[in-house]
């Protein structure tokens, strides 16, 4: 994809580290991979999970780390984008955002549609301008605190890529206006953002589709045929077993998403 000129956001696998040593070397490998995009001629960014930054351990370690690899993506021109984990950590994950985004302007965060106070974290962020990430969410996690059903999740993620929208189309001017990376496999909501974006006239600079390397490269294509920005999301590292047999564990739809995404492409 980055031979073809298409833009990508690096994702090094690896959560919830034992140590700061651990902790501190996740972030010179992060530091080191935004280095390396450029002298690689490939247009990408970077996205970042907290607790590989030492969350669990220091919150003061963690947003010190986190400010370090922004203000080095800064000094690159280049921007950050901030995973979201289980809800056990949405609150610290989005007081951290909030200081680096105040401080360097180049932060982005994940927001999960299948959580229900996912609405009010976007009203809250608003001021920030922020760029958002509109995930549908992939942990497991309780009633009282996610929506259960594809269909609750599917609407809940329509409200809030209709309020980004709104967000950005009623900013004074194109610069001071949010951005939504509109994160989903789901061809039902992608041809949902089309419609809108058209409708509305959403300049092309504030918003982007993001999809997994390797899935739906069928609707991958879609999007970029039609015109519209993407960013293809690159996970790596010698972590990705673990990892894997965690989103498993967790949440068993994800291997349900997973083949259906395969077989969606074989039909096509």
């Amino acid at each position: 994809m980055a031979r073809a000129g298409q833009r990508v956001i690096l994702n090094h696998l690896g959560e919830n580290v034992a140590t700061p040593a651990e902790a501190r070397g996740a972030r010179d490998s992060y530091i080191q991979m935004l280095r390396a995009l450029p002298q690689a001629g490939i247009e990408g960014n970077i996205a970042v999970k907290l607790t590989q930054l030492g969350l669990d351990l220091d919150r003061q370690l963690c947003l010190g780390l986190t400010h370090e690899i922004a203000s080095a993506a800064a000094a690159l021109r280049n921007t950050i984008e901030i995973d979201m984990e289980g809800s056990a950590y949405t609150d610290s994950t989005l007081r951290i955002f909030e200081e680096v985004q105040r401080e360097h302007g180049n932060a982005g965060v994940a927001l999960q549609a299948y959580l229900r106070r996912s609405q009010s974290d976007l009203q809250s962020l608003a001021p920030l301008i922020p760029k958002i990430r509109l995930v549908k969410g992939a942990y497991r996690e309780p009633a009282s605190v996610a929506f259960q059903k594809k269909s609750e999740v599917d609407a809940n993620y329509r409200r809030l890529l209709d309020r980004m929208l709104e967000l950005i189309t009623k900013a004074p001017e194109e610069k001071k206006a949010p951005m939504v990376a509109i994160a989903t496999h789901d061809a039902e909501l992608v041809d949902y953002a089309f419609a809108k974006i058209r409708a509305l006239g959403v300049p092309p600079a504030r918003y982007e589709f993001q999809m997994l390397l390797g899935i739906r490269r069928d609707l991958q294509q879609k999007v970029i045929s039609e015109g519209h920005p993407f960013r293809v999301y690159v996970p790596f590292g010698s972590a990705w077993v673990p990892y894997f047999m965690r989103r498993l564990s967790e949440r068993p739809a994800n291997l349900i998403f997973v083949m259906r995404s395969l077989l969606a492409e074989r039909k096509r």
